[in-house]
């Protein structure tokens, strides 16, 4: 049975569940930082994660990509899956600016997370559901779901 590490879940802010990702806002104000969890017990890399499921998996992350694009207009996106601290599969999707405070180095590790505010998350969190309710209405998110 699927359960989130209770690092994940004391760091972020629960954005939404997708058909196969739990998707969550990172709590640092200081980037705008998405992470996808796939809801499958044990997973702990994207390889081993079946056909359908890595399909689906990429399916969601360009959504999530999209989000980021449209919503900030990075230079950059930075998409990574490390695993060294949460060995639970999640991938960290990351819109970067050269103007940031980690810049041009990776956002984790060098400087403290500044939380958001309540009324800040959930601004962004509710911006993030709108996009997603119209991405489901341009076509369906649940394409691979159920192969």
């Amino acid at each position: 049975m699927f359960e989130l590490d209770s690092r994940l879940q004391n760091d972020t802010h629960f954005v939404a569940d997708l058909p196969l990702c739990k998707l969550l806002l990172m709590n640092d104000c200081q980037f705008p930082w998405l992470i996808l969890v796939p809801r499958v017990a044990q997973a702990r890399e994207l390889y081993r994660l079946n056909d359908a499921q890595q399909q689906q998996y990429l399916h969601e992350s360009s959504v999530v990509c999209r989000a980021l694009e449209q919503l900030y207009q990075p230079e950059k996106l930075n998409v990574a899956a490390l695993g060294n601290v949460v060995a639970q599969l999640h991938i960290h999707h990351v819109a970067r600016f050269s103007t940031d405070c980690a810049w041009p180095a990776p956002v984790w590790g060098k400087q403290p997370a500044i939380p958001y505010s309540e009324s800040e998350a959930s601004k962004l969190v509710n911006g993030l559901r709108n996009f997603l309710t119209m991405q489901e209405q341009s076509y369906d998110l649940n394409d691979y779901a159920n192969h």
